[in-house]
């Protein structure tokens, strides 16, 4: 009897989930179909009925909470919540959280993945660059007040956001990524004007 469409998705999301858990902990080279296949449940050959090859896989690993509102973070004690007020400044202090940081399988994958990026092919990189411009766009348009923070302000609080954790989870002094990652998150809430002592806007928010 033939398996069912919602049946499909689920195990191609149980292959997804398997992926981006091995793919941030060990990198996308070092991770093999067999691994991923054996950590969801599944059988080496039930892969090809779903992905064409590993870096086909890649790119949909790349989905986050910025192109997808259905991805769940798993971040204990940082949740990103659409009807409690601002979203933006929410996203801020939830991406440069403690929990986030301290998350490695399910981190996001623009923090965990950079490097492998470049090597993953043409689907990979469109990949992480949609889910850096859904974030860029959020930022920009997610303050209630006005101005809007304006497109230069947003992409800067974006790479603050990205490479702030990227460095932070990268360091070996705790304390020093622990103050990095605050002072990218005190930063990003004042470009935005999100910190109620600064206006929104670019140039002349810093």
């Amino acid at each position: 009897m033939p398996y069912s469409s919602d049946h499909r998705q689920e195990t191609r999301t149980r292959i997804i989930k398997s992926a981006r858990r091995l793919f941030n902990r060990f990198g996308f080279d070092s991770v093999t179909i067999g691994q991923i296949m054996d950590n969801a449940g599944l059988t080496h050959g039930g892969f090809y009925r779903h992905f064409a090859s590993k870096g086909d896989l890649y790119a949909e690993v790349l989905d986050c909470f910025f192109t997808n509102p259905d991805w769940d973070c798993g971040w204990e004690g940082a949740d990103v919540d659409p009807d409690a007020g601002q979203l933006a400044p929410q996203i801020v202090r939830t991406y440069l959280s403690r929990a986030h940081c301290e998350e490695i399988e399910n981190a996001c994958p623009m923090v965990a993945l950079p490097s492998d990026v470049a090597r993953g092919g043409a689907n990979a990189r469109k990949a992480y660059q949609t889910a850096f411009e859904a974030m860029v766009e959020i930022l920009q348009q997610g303050s209630q007040g006005q101005p809007h923070p304006d497109r230069e302000a947003a992409l800067a609080i974006a790479a603050l956001c990205v490479g702030g954790m990227v460095i932070a989870r990268a360091s070996d002094n705790a304390a020093l990524g622990e103050e990095l990652r605050e002072a990218a998150m005190a930063t990003a809430l004042r470009l935005g004007g999100w910190d109620s002592n600064r206006p929104a806007g670019g140039k002349n928010a810093v």
